[in-house]
C-alpha cells in the first residue's frame, strides 16, 4: 500500500504494484462522470468529467479537481459509459396528458357532503 503524508491518499489503499500499464499511441484513459455532495441529505450534483485509468484514481482525481474548491461531504465517480440516456429523438416519451383534472380537486363531489353538513349544523 502507499503510505503517504496526505492520510486521504493512505485512506484509498491503492497498491503499489499499481497493475496500471503505460498508454499506446493515441490511446485515451477512461472518462468518468464526477458527482459531489455539498452537505449531508442533498442530493448528488453532476460537477464535471475526469479522466483516469480506474475508478480509484478517478475519485482521487474527481476530489482533486473538484471537491477541494467548495465544501464536499461526498463525492461518486461512474464511468461514462455506464450512464444510459434517452435519444433526443425519443422526447415524446416526456410528453404527458393534457388535461390533467384527475389531479383538480374539481372532480370529486365532496362540496355537495360540506353544503350538507353544514346546513345539518
Amino acid at each position: 500500500m502507499i503510505k503517504s503524508l496526505d492520510p486521504r491518499v493512505t485512506r484509498a489503499e491503492i497498491e503499489i504494484e499499481n497493475p496500471i500499464a503505460p498508454l499506446n499511441e493515441l490511446d485515451q484513459w477512461e472518462t468518468y462522470e464526477v458527482f459531489h455532495q455539498k452537505k449531508r441529505g442533498d442530493q448528488h450534483m453532476h460537477v464535471g468529467i475526469v479522466h483516469a485509468p480506474n475508478a480509484e484514481m478517478a475519485f482521487l482525481f474527481g476530489k482533486e479537481q473538484y471537491g477541494r474548491r467548495g465544501f464536499s461531504v461526498n463525492i461518486w465517480v461512474v464511468k461514462t459509459r455506464d450512464v444510459f440516456a434517452s435519444e433526443y429523438d425519443d422526447s415524446d416519451i416526456f410528453d404527458t396528458v393534457p388535461e390533467k383534472q384527475y389531479r383538480e380537486a374539481g372532480g370529486y363531489k365532496v362540496m355537495e357532503k360540506i353544503n350538507k353538513y353544514k346546513k345539518g349544523v
